[in-house]
């Protein structure tokens, strides 16, 4: 499916929604709001106050807005973190599996 402007296998969505981002941990899953800002069928942009390790598992939920769609639930991990601003980080996720 190439041919888009940015030269990705998959078209990217671009969105602004609160999403809920739990940190996969051996001992305390940790539960972080954050936001989506675009999704497509591989991976995700989340912005949130902390940064996240790379290689981090996570597990990531969007609410559906209705109830015509199902909430998306994913499962991934860490592949990118750019610092945007004080308390401002956009991580980078590769979705692994889709519940």
């Amino acid at each position: 499916m190439k041919g888009y402007d940015d030269k990705r296998d998959f078209y990217r969505m671009m969105l602004n929604t609160e999403v809920t981002v739990t940190v996969i941990d051996d001992e305390v899953n940790t539960t972080i709001t954050a936001t989506c800002r675009d999704l497509s069928a591989t991976g995700m942009a989340v912005e949130m106050e902390h940064p996240l390790s790379i290689s981090t598992h996570v597990r990531v939920k969007v609410d559906s807005a209705g109830g015509q769609v199902q909430p998306l639930d994913v499962s991934g991990r860490v592949v990118r973190i750019e610092e945007e601003g004080a308390n401002c980080y956009l991580i980078g996720i590769a979705i692994e599996e889709i519940d």
